[in-house]
């Protein structure tokens, strides 16, 4: 075997050994369904744009819907105090659509303005899981505390039933 053809079988094998180790079982992305439900609906994204003080939110939504019987019912802005600023309610499930994305506004918010984006589930309310940001600064995922602005969930628009 020649010096070339000696190094190129370590290379080789060096590449092998290291693919093998990067490999292994695939790490889930997703919480298991189970989890999910636990969980909640999250809010995985938040884009704003428009002008100042009417701004448009984008808001992606991952949930455990099943159908009508459990499914994300509206996703809101409040302030960090807990004031809503903002209702977009959600007229039907989004079984087969996850995540999935609706826009909503005009939201009365500067652009240096902090607000907190949530889901609500029709079936176990708030979730934990929001985003924290503004337009200025973009949005960031946060936990909030259970019950954190809870007496929103009285406040209208509220949803009329559930289409499918």
């Amino acid at each position: 075997m020649s010096r070339a053809t000696s190094r190129a079988a370590v290379v080789l094998t060096a590449a092998c050994v290291l693919l093998a180790a990067c490999g292994g079982a695939a790490t889930p992305t997703t919480a298991p369904a189970s989890d999910a439900h636990a969980r909640g609906a999250q809010i995985v994204d938040v884009l704003v744009s428009g002008p100042d003080g009417a701004f448009l939110f984008e808001v992606t939504v991952a949930s455990p819907d099943t159908g009508c019987d459990s499914f994300v019912d509206w996703w809101e802005v409040v302030t960090p105090a807990g004031e809503l600023l903002y209702r977009c309610v959600l007229l039907h499930s989004h079984v087969s659509e996850q995540p999935f994305t609706r826009d909503g506004g005009p939201v009365a918010t500067e652009p240096a303005d902090e607000v907190i984006v949530r889901a609500h589930m029709n079936t176990t309310g708030y979730a934990t899981g929001a985003m924290r940001g503004s337009f200025r600064a973009g949005f960031r995922p946060v936990q909030l505390e259970p019950g954190f602005a809870g007496s929103a969930e009285a406040l209208e628009p509220l949803p009329d039933g559930c289409a499918f």
